[in-house]
């Protein structure tokens, strides 16, 4: 069974029909109505109940003519809370009223004892979830466990991003609010910050980037942004290490097969809510659209963490990123991390393997060095 939205890419579509863009409303529960639009058996007197059907991405999303958007899968969500299993505290900040943007702050029991040479600040990591710019959250079961533990295990004050999803907010809404998200977390490391969290604890100069799947082109789309515009905020601030987890990006190559790679194309298209959404803007073709090379050399960090999975068709992008970034001059130093017989971000699917928690002590090594 699928669990969450998190494996957003990963089975194929039952229905995708683009037919134009979408109203900007927000999601809801719906009443019960068959796909194509007609009223179930046991509604047969309610009539006008039943709404049709414009747009399908099974099992994760449906978009309904009136506009109105029912999200399939990851709407469950947890409070911020003290985590018993770990000692990490966590809480949420909005960030920008105008938008609702806002962010789940994690601070874990590190920050209580001296760091390295008496300094108590620790890396900044700001991350990016998964799940196709549509579902999920920063505040979904999944993704609160996950940032528990890896608070925890890689001593970082984490930042979790609530950024805003299409079909609503089509893009580059989630690219904004990421990089608006980056900026209130530098600016909130200086000492006269209100946040008491990230200016007592965050230290501006070790700032990572992370995410998975969706999430980490966010992460490279952020890098990237840094990289031709500088950090939103002034100062001594910097990014050390960029992780990509899963990427979901795309390399021009035919290795996904016809169906997948029809559908990476639609929904790329729908994400934007434009039809004329090619597949080799760069901020889904980091490899392949003019003047890659440069972009992947210009990357403002010293490390660079690349992670795939043997089982999972994205894959070969991942691997392709990687190559390329090797190949473009960059100078830092890339690190490819391919788990064989795992599928699409199985270490939050399945926490308790294994796998996941080798997973974990990877990426816990990477912030570490830092």
């Amino acid at each position: 069974m699928v669990k969450g939205g998190l494996l957003l890419l990963n089975l194929s579509c039952t229905a995708l029909q683009i037919t134009g863009s979408t109203p900007d409303t927000s999601s809801a529960s719906t009443p019960s109505c068959t796909p194509a639009g007609k009223m179930a058996s046991s509604d047969a007197g309610a009539a006008g109940a039943c709404e049709a059907v414009k747009i399908e991405l099974l099992p994760f999303i449906r978009v309904y003519r009136s506009g109105r958007v029912e999200r399939l899968l990851g709407t469950a969500t947890v409070p911020a809370s003290l985590d018993a299993a770990t000692g990490v505290a966590s809480r949420d900040v909005a960030i920008d009223p105008a938008t609702g943007v806002s962010v789940r702050l994690y601070l874990p029991p590190a920050a209580t004892s001296s760091g390295r040479g008496g300094n108590n600040k620790l890396p900044v990591l700001v991350y990016f979830h998964g799940g196709g710019f549509m579902v999920e959250s920063a505040a979904s079961p999944t993704y609160h466990r996950y940032l528990n533990a890896l608070a925890s295990r890689a001593g970082v004050l984490a930042v979790s991003v609530e950024y805003r999803r299409a079909p609503e907010h089509p893009l580059p809404a989630a690219y904004d609010d990421s990089w608006a998200a980056l900026a209130w977390a530098v600016a909130g490391c200086e000492s006269y910050s209100s946040n008491p969290w990230l200016s007592a604890h965050g230290d501006k100069s070790r700032v990572f980037l992370a995410g998975d799947s969706a999430g980490a082109n966010i992460a490279h789309n952020v890098a990237a942004r840094v990289a031709a515009q500088g950090l939103p905020t002034p100062g001594a601030a910097a990014i050390v290490g960029v992780l990509l987890v899963h990427p979901y990006f795309w390399d021009a190559s035919n290795a996904m097969g016809p169906e997948l790679e029809t559908r990476i194309r639609g929904e790329w298209r729908f994400t934007w809510a434009r039809p004329e959404a090619q597949v080799d803007d760069p901020r889904l073709c980091p490899t392949c659209a003019p003047g890659a090379a440069p972009r992947l050399a210009a990357l403002p960090c010293e490390r660079v963490m690349v992670a795939v999975a043997g089982e999972d068709f994205l894959a070969a992008k991942g691997r392709a990123y990687y190559a390329a970034l090797l190949a473009s001059g960059w100078r830092g130093e890339a690190e490819l991390v391919d788990t064989p017989g795992q599928g699409h971000v199985f270490h939050l699917l399945r926490p308790w393997t294994e796998a996941a928690a080798e997973m974990l002590d990877r990426v816990a090594a990477f912030i570490d060095r830092a």
